[in-house]
């Protein structure tokens, strides 16, 4: 442990250099100037550091958050931190998790009925459901239900269960990231709720196509935000959660210079709000509009091809209309 946090804080020392050489391009001064500073990762904290995400988020009716990484503790926190200020704030009443059915392991009845105890639910759901970042959200959506009885926030039903790569063949997965915006899509139309969408980044950008990677050889297909967006236009909304570095449980290195969430970490800000459809000048807009990679990083990783987990075949701003990224990351704290 003693030598993972060592490496931890060379890594944030040897970061921390690299923006000092590159903190005064185009790029990084547009981003410190025209980012939103985050002040907080406490779920429970005020949510006015947030609330420039109102209008990026006004007319929408399905906000989906992507992270490139599901095993972070600071993603995590800051997707509960967005599903209170959408519910609060917004008036959204439904949270897609995405991966598996919340119905089937009894988390709907509990947050609508307080029946059940969620620790013991959450041990029949997908593994990268089973964090405490992920039951105090469960949690926080019961104690909102109550004295709501009319008014509830609820989980979606009948989102399709995600399986690996390694087994299914690449045309099932094409099909599944149709099925879960059918799903996403039957379900808005069925309640007329507003929906977040908890999700993968592979899954929530819109890709028309995306390519990931692993797989060896890479996948190229369409994926869920695409038919989202097709769907609803610009009442979908693509919020990407990148990170520059970190523990998720494991070392994660630095992303490649290539690789866009390098130059999203290459600020003097450790936790922002992007707007990716703001005025910019030619050469933000450019690079904001120029096709890119960006790391997408699942259970198992291995820093000696840190530059063999990505996702590629679109910009940012095709992918995303906002980023929040985070430039250090420590691990979920994991239920079981």
């Amino acid at each position: 442990m003693t030598e993972s946090r060592t490496e931890s804080r060379t890594q944030s020392r040897t970061a921390a250099e690299h923006r000092t050489d590159t903190a005064t391009t185009p790029v990084t001064r547009w981003i410190e100037q025209h980012a939103h500073r985050l002040t907080s990762l406490d779920p429970e904290a005020p949510l006015t550091d947030l609330e420039p995400l109102a209008e990026i988020v006004r007319d929408a009716k399905v906000v989906a958050m992507g992270a490139s990484n599901r095993h972070t503790h600071e993603l995590s926190a800051l997707s509960h931190r967005l599903v209170r200020f959408l519910v609060e704030q917004m008036g959204f009443r439904t949270l897609a998790l995405e991966g598996d059915e919340a119905e089937r392991v009894g988390l709907d009845a509990y947050v609508r009925t307080g029946d059940g105890d969620p620790r013991e639910l959450l041990a029949d759901a997908r593994s990268f459901w089973q964090t405490e970042e992920i039951l105090d959200t469960v949690r926080w959506m019961r104690a909102f239900n109550r004295g709501r009885p009319d008014d509830p926030v609820r989980f979606a039903g009948a989102h399709p269960t995600l399986q690996g790569p390694s087994a299914i063949e690449p045309a099932g997965l094409a099909d599944i990231e149709r099925t879960l915006a059918e799903s996403t899509i039957r379900w808005q139309e069925r309640t007329a709720d507003k929906i977040v969408y908890w999700g993968g980044i592979a899954h929530t950008a819109v890709g028309d196509p995306r390519t990931v990677s692993p797989p060896v050889p890479p996948l190229t297909h369409r994926n869920a935000g695409s038919y989202l967006r097709e769907h609803f236009g610009d009442a979908f909304v693509s919020i990407g959660q990148t990170f520059h570095h970190g523990m998720a449980p494991d070392q994660i290195l630095p992303p490649p210079p290539e690789f866009a969430d390098s130059v999203l970490g290459d600020t003097n800000l450790d936790t922002y709000l992007l707007d990716l459809r703001a005025h910019a000048p030619e050469p933000v807009r450019t690079w904001l509009d120029t096709p890119t990679r960006t790391r997408m990083i699942g259970p198992h990783y291995d820093p000696a091809h840190n530059a063999a987990y990505y996702m590629s075949g679109g910009s940012l701003t095709d992918w995303f209309d906002a980023v929040l990224h985070v430039r250090e990351v420590t691990a979920v704290r994991f239920l079981f």
